[in-house]
């Protein structure tokens, strides 16, 4: 193996662990809350801490990261999601584990950057759908084990943090085995102050912004709210559990297959295709809410035609924005990705309120149809510019 294989193998690695704890937290966290007679309002709103945390430091990282590199982002990020983890049995309090949920999204959103910045700077523009979905397959994979952790809690409540943060640990040692690598400097009209670069970047890409958007939304949305609504439909827990793993497992799935499709016809026809398809399949789950095994096959097929949104979103945005401009680009990606999850608990939370037994997935089907809708009318097909 070469050292640039071992490098993007650690790389995955690492996130896959990232979206285990992720895939985790959301769905524990509201069942634990649920349980505690905590409104849905309120626990929507203690899962957004995760997605605050990714926004409190975006204006902050992108200038470490040109200056030191690219492994000590990941080396804080990754110290810091752990020591949260670990912290959660000490103390259960909503404001004390918010805090937790904001200083793991500090955590993460380094390790997500800095992760992928450093793939799509230095894969070949032939290869970048491959290796971004490869890269959303590992995170889709920790973030379908996650869940199945969930009915750990009825052992003991602090069992799934306990294993979190092991792994997590594990999985943050690895980064040691890689060299520490800098961004490509800037130049031309990107070498402009921050706010400056940011605004050159969406006149760049900002369509290229809405998949991750909305693939936020779909995470916490469905992992964090989902829950609420199927325990006060009757469904058992540990179905819910695996209702939430389909998503991920048909996302992973068609990870591949749809990077590969977006790199022969474009990602603009793979993502109206997989946003449309994926809405229309839960109207499908909405309809068919008498059957949690078809609820559950309807989230596997709406995983594979929507799940994979955030990496088609970075390497669209690749697609359109100039390579010195990328780590501004995927920096704002990771904001968008935050607005989407910031939002999805808080607008699921507060139509679970109005409406607690209306239909929580056409909710989400209107979402991802629109979405489709503007990507289809303001989306470029263009060759990456080098």
């Amino acid at each position: 193996m070469s050292y640039n294989q071992r490098r993007f193998l650690i790389l995955v690695v690492i996130v896959s662990i990232s979206g285990f704890s992720q895939g985790m937290l959301l769905p524990l966290i509201s069942v634990i809350f649920e349980g505690d007679g905590v409104s849905s309002t309120l626990n929507g709103l203690n899962a957004t801490g995760l997605y605050i945390g990714t926004l409190l430091i975006s204006p902050f990282i992108e200038q470490p990261l040109r200056k030191y590199g690219y492994k000590p982002i990941i080396v804080f990020g990754g110290a810091i999601v752990f020591l949260s983890l670990f912290l959660f049995p000490f103390w259960k309090s909503i404001t004390f584990w918010f805090i937790l949920r904001l200083l793991i999204g500090v955590g993460d959103h380094g390790l997500h950057f800095a992760t992928q910045t450093w793939i799509t700077s230095s894969t070949p523009q032939h290869k970048l759908g491959k290796s971004m979905s490869i890269y959303g397959i590992s995170f889709g994979l920790g973030f379908a084990v996650g869940p199945l952790l969930v009915p750990l809690v009825e052992i003991s409540e602090s069992l799934p943090f306990i294993v979190s943060s092991a792994l997590c640990l594990v999985a943050w040692s690895l980064v040691f085995f890689v060299k520490n690598e800098k961004p490509e400097a800037l130049k031309g009209d990107a070498n402009q102050t921050g706010m400056a670069r940011y605004k050159l970047a969406i006149k760049y890409g900002w369509v290229a912004f809405l998949p991750p958007l909305v693939y936020g939304f779909l995470e916490s949305s469905l992992n964090a709210l989902y829950p609420v609504y199927a325990l006060r439909k009757g469904f058992d827990l540990a179905f819910v559990s695996i209702i939430l793993a389909s998503f991920s497992v048909g996302a992973i799935t068609m990870q591949l297959p749809l990077g590969l499709l977006g790199d022969r016809i474009g990602r603009k026809k793979v993502i109206i295709g997989g946003l449309f398809a994926g809405g229309s399949f839960f109207i499908v789950g909405n309809l068919l809410e008498s059957s949690q095994i078809l609820v559950a096959v309807s989230f596997f097929i709406a995983g594979m035609c929507a799940g994979s949104m955030f990496s088609l979103g970075i390497t669209y945005m690749a697609d359109l924005t100039p390579k010195e401009l990328l780590p501004s680009g995927n920096l704002l990606c990771g904001i968008f990705f935050s607005l989407g999850s910031l939002s999805g608990p808080f607008l699921g939370g507060l139509y679970l309120q109005i409406l607690p037994k209306g239909g929580f997935l056409l909710f989400v089907s209107f979402i991802l149809i629109g979405v489709a809708a503007v990507v289809l009318l303001f989306g470029k097909n263009r060759v990456a510019i080098t």
